[in-house]
């Protein structure tokens, strides 16, 4: 996937979403449950009861863009609460959609002299 340009606003929405949903009923969870302009040009994402798939719904400025991962193994992290919504940087999203924990992220190695 391409990265979201600088400025740009990752939001995940809270709890399972109806992953039969597509361009218009995710815009309109984005407007009336999470109170967002779908037309913002920030990147909005719900995933699936079962936890494997996500959809983003973003605007690039020409029109709604609609992007599924499925994972074959594994989770996609998620908040524990059940309703609102939890922003993350760019970075976050990323690895969230890699399958990272992006909650708690570990350094693999870190510097132990400097200079």
């Amino acid at each position: 996937m391409i990265g979201p340009p600088p400025g740009v606003r990752v939001w995940l929405a809270a709890g399972p979403t109806d992953m039969r949903r597509g361009f218009d009923g995710l815009a309109r969870l984005v407007q009336e449950v999470l109170g967002r302009d779908p037309f913002s040009g920030h990147v909005f994402a719900f995933r699936g009861r079962r936890g494997h798939l996500v959809k983003l719904l973003f605007w690039d400025g020409q029109g709604l863009c609609l992007y599924a991962k499925r994972l074959d193994r594994g989770r996609f992290v998620w908040p524990n609460a059940q309703d609102g919504a939890v922003s993350l940087t760019p970075a976050q999203l990323s690895m969230l959609l890699e399958g990272i924990d992006w909650r708690m992220p570990a350094w693999t190695a870190r510097p132990e002299i400097a200079g």
